[in-house]
């Protein structure tokens, strides 16, 4: 699975965004954002144009204007943040995992693309952003990480 830039960007951003808003505080400028995580400013506007549309961040102008999240950090997921900027969790060939099928050997396919979204699901769904700016992670999200070849390459 290759996790983009743009959903890099923007999960950071979201974090970003939920650390200067705790407490109800001023909305977080592109500036702002930019400088604390190292984005390209173009990139970076695009992909909150996207948060925006999507619901998750909402705008405001003036010269105390920025972005703050739309829901509580603890009610936004990762896979929410996926899904707004890259589409969704999985796909085959532009068809959903549930929608392939295949004859001879490979007719039992379907059935390992649909749990690799599953698996998917049980991260990035399970995590919000509050957790993952928090360090509280869901417990099967650090077993996941802690276990002995989690991050070698294969």
């Amino acid at each position: 699975m290759d996790i983009s830039a743009k959903v890099d960007y923007a999960v950071r951003a979201l974090l970003g965004i939920a650390e200067a808003t705790v407490g109800g505080r001023e909305p977080v400028s592109v500036e702002t954002l930019v400088q604390q995580q190292q984005l390209p400013r173009k990139f970076l506007e695009a992909i909150l144009a996207d948060l925006r549309r999507s619901g998750l961040v909402t705008s405001q102008r003036g010269p105390r204007g920025g972005y703050r999240l739309a829901k509580d950090a603890s009610q936004v997921t990762v896979g929410d943040v996926f899904r707004a900027v890259d589409g969704p969790l999985a796909e085959v060939r532009g068809l959903r995992p549930q929608d392939t099928a295949y004859t001879g050997v490979a007719e039992h396919l379907p059935t390992v693309w649909v749990a690799v979204r599953a698996s998917l699901r049980r991260v990035l769904d399970e995590t919000s952003i509050e957790q993952l700016r928090s360090g509280r992670l869901p417990a099967h999200v650090t077993r996941l990480a802690a276990a002995p070849d989690a991050w070698e390459n294969r």
